[in-house]
């Protein structure tokens, strides 16, 4: 699996790649010898790199954390390939406009805006009820309502187009 790391901001490509029990990594496209041993549940490991040992701790999410090493703090963001491309999607998305869809089925309870509405992002735009919870959907950037595809007391399945935005 290929990550892309940004350590204290600077970017690198981390590839891993583990078979039989044997970790293989490349670092910015060079081979490296790595591996770790967990102490613990705690996020302490034992680092080897090449003839080298470190003792590290992990603290954070996944996508966002800290790692010590000698005393050393260094912040680490992690995002795997699919995760990227699912971002630059949205960041396209968020540029050009588009359909926002419904992500699960449900039954509109209120609309907020109407066409040629002027929202911001973030704003609600209409309340969702899926499950018996009330779930607002907001708008993912800021532009002009164009369309409205739902009409208050309509079932929607999942995937149903509710709003088409214009980007401003």
């Amino acid at each position: 699996m290929k990550y892309f790391v940004r350590v204290n901001g600077a970017e690198h490509e981390l590839e891993l790649s583990e078979r039989l029990g044997v970790l293989s990594a490349t670092f910015d496209g060079e081979p490296v010898d790595v591996r770790y041993d967990e102490v613990d549940t705690l996020g302490q490991l034992a680092l080897f790199v090449g003839e080298r040992a470190y003792g590290a701790s992990i603290e954070g999410s996944f996508e966002d954390c800290h790692v010590t090493i000698a005393g050393r703090v260094y912040a680490v963001e992690l995002e795997d390939e699919r995760e990227r491309a699912a971002h630059a999607a949205e960041r396209a998305r968020a540029k050009s406009g588009g359909d926002v869809k419904s992500v699960m089925p449900g039954v509109v309870v209120e609309l907020l805006v109407a066409e040629g509405d002027v929202v911001e992002a973030g704003q609600p735009m209409l309340i969702l009820e899926a499950m018996k919870m009330q779930n607002e959907i907001e708008a993912p950037l800021a532009g002009r309502v164009t369309k409205v595809h739902v009409a208050q007391g309509e079932a929607v399945s999942s995937g149903a187009k509710l709003v088409t935005l214009a980007a401003s």
